[in-house]
């Protein structure tokens, strides 16, 4: 297969990581909450889960919570994408001035959670992340709030769709808000049609087997404080560079055939995007005024598959794939869209 051609894929998709240190911070105490990196009034708190075909594994929750005396009645729980963890700080705050808590789950393997023994990032079905949202979710639940959102951002958004879906009737949540969420790789038709298929066959039988390496993206530049953003993260946990195990392209792969054959939702969904899709061939101007990631038709395609009471689609003028990490003026309109909507679900 031509390396260059798998090369041009991922650069397209936007889909790359760089392990710049093999060690992740110690997990904090089982029995409570500590001081979050993020530092006050961010908190976290580490569950072990059952070992998987790499070893431990542990997901971290971290918390912002509109009065730490007593829960309140509404919660929101944010599961991050790919090559990501959550450092958005500005969206914990605005869900709080809503008086809603917040909550965010570093996914194993991710950010907080990731340990030195596991591949970051690794999966071989999307399932696998089933166990973490239940472990969040009932201790949201627990925690003492009577309605929740779950929210997920672009590869959370694909499997938040397909948890959704899985656990219909379970009550473990009230409403689903995606941002920019993961519906088809962001690619040619001979890349979708021929060589993701491929690569996702040979990854059933050969799941850890590594693509070539890729060359840097600029989405990543142009969100970075330390490049052309206005964003701090940590590069370890959050960078550019890299190689995708076929595993990992085979659980997504399935999870796009899922979505295109349509699911069934029992709650209301809220699906953001941005209105149209700009090349990421260069650091320029255009990065900032559209989505370099995904393919703004791919996503409203998907949504259209959604089988829900209460699907509402939202286009967001020059919205960054991570919407809420655009411009001021722009994410600020993503925000009272995504807050007007959930002022409407809220609970007499």
């Amino acid at each position: 297969m031509n390396s260059r051609i798998l090369k041009l894929m991922f650069i397209t998709a936007g889909l790359s990581v760089i392990i710049t240190h093999s060690a992740v911070q110690a997990a904090s105490p089982e029995d409570g909450w500590v001081t979050d990196v993020l530092g006050a009034p961010f908190e976290q708190r580490t569950f072990e889960m059952d070992p998987d075909y790499e070893g431990e594994v542990f997901i971290t929750l971290v918390r912002s919570l509109v009065n730490p005396e007593e829960a309140a009645a509404r919660a929101v729980l944010y599961v991050h994408g790919f090559n990501d963890y959550f450092f958005q700080t500005e969206m914990a705050g605005r869900f709080n001035a809503e008086g809603i808590d917040f909550y965010a789950v570093d996914l194993r393997k991710y950010g907080r959670s990731w340990r030195s023994h596991q591949k970051i990032t690794n999966v071989r079905d999307l399932a696998e992340y089933y166990a973490d949202l239940d472990k969040a979710l009932d201790y949201i639940r627990g925690a003492g709030a009577g309605h929740i959102i779950l929210k997920g951002h672009s590869t959370g958004g694909l499997t938040t769709t397909l948890y959704a879906a899985d656990r219909y009737g379970e009550g473990m949540f009230e409403a689903l808000l995606l941002n920019s969420p993961f519906y088809d790789f962001n690619a040619g038709f001979f890349m979708r049609r021929v060589v993701i298929p491929f690569i996702s066959w040979r990854g059933k039988s050969n799941p850890d087997k590594l693509t070539p390496e890729g060359a840097p993206g600029f989405y990543g530049a142009s969100i970075y404080a330390g490049e052309e953003g206005e964003w701090d993260f940590d590069t370890a946990w959050k960078g550019s560079g890299v190689r995708i195990n076929y595993g990992w392209i085979r659980a997504i792969r399935l999870g796009h055939k899922r979505v295109g054959r349509g699911l069934r939702l029992d709650v209301p969904v809220l699906v953001m995007h941005s209105d149209k899709t700009v090349p990421e061939n260069e650091m320029n101007e255009i990065l900032f005024t559209g989505d370099a990631v995904l393919n703004v038709a791919h996503i409203k395609a998907g949504a259209r598959n959604l089988q829900t009471p209460d699907l509402q689609l939202a286009e967001i003028e020059n919205g960054m794939h991570d919407l809420i990490l655009s411009r001021e003026s722009v994410r600020n309109e993503a925000y009272r869209v995504m807050m007007e909507w959930s002022r409407a679900l809220k609970p007499d």
